[in-house]
């Protein structure tokens, strides 16, 4: 009996062990399983946040770009409207130019004075001539330069739209 009694007392002992080693693994189980739902319900709200913060983001880039198109847009009119009234002065500079070419011409009944004054007459056409297409050339050209400036600083304003805000280190 002696030999039973060692043999169960062996088998009680294994089986100890045993039943510790399966509840230890369990345990181990439990807290990992604990551990991923944890990592992962952190996962979930930092892409929920990651969501939210990305349309946040998109929608801040947007309501940028429409505000410098916007921008833009009152910066084209402005400039429109310079050009019509440089049009306009242009126009009356011309039109006081032609006058004055007009009147330099002179009848009379030297001869000398009248040759003169054909040549004085086609010197004030000719300049005349040549203000008014220095004048409307220049007007082209700094409509052009308007429009060019105007889409330039549009261009500027959506790609600052597009970068994020610089962050402050502190």
């Amino acid at each position: 009996m002696n030999g039973w009694v060692k043999a169960a007392a062996l088998v009680l002992l294994v089986a100890s062990y045993w039943g510790a080693y399966q509840h230890g693994r369990s345990v181990e189980r439990a807290v990992a399983g604990q551990a991923s739902a944890q990592r992962d319900s952190g996962d979930r709200l930092a892409e929920v946040i990651g969501e939210r913060g990305a349309r946040q983001e998109e929608q801040r880039r947007a309501e940028a770009q429409e505000e410098a198109r916007a921008h833009a847009q009152e910066e084209r009119t402005i400039a429109d409207a310079g050009a019509a009234d440089a049009d306009a002065a242009g126009q009356r500079l011309r039109d006081e130019a032609g006058k004055l070419a007009a009147t330099v011409s002179c009848t009379g009944t030297d001869t000398a004075a009248v040759a003169r004054g054909q040549t004085a007459t086609r010197a004030a056409m000719v300049l005349s001539d040549l203000l008014a297409r220095a004048d409307e050339r220049a007007g082209e050209l700094a409509a052009a330069l308007d429009r060019a400036r105007a889409a330039g600083r549009q261009c500027e304003r959506e790609y600052d739209a597009l970068t994020p805000p610089a962050q402050v280190s502190r």
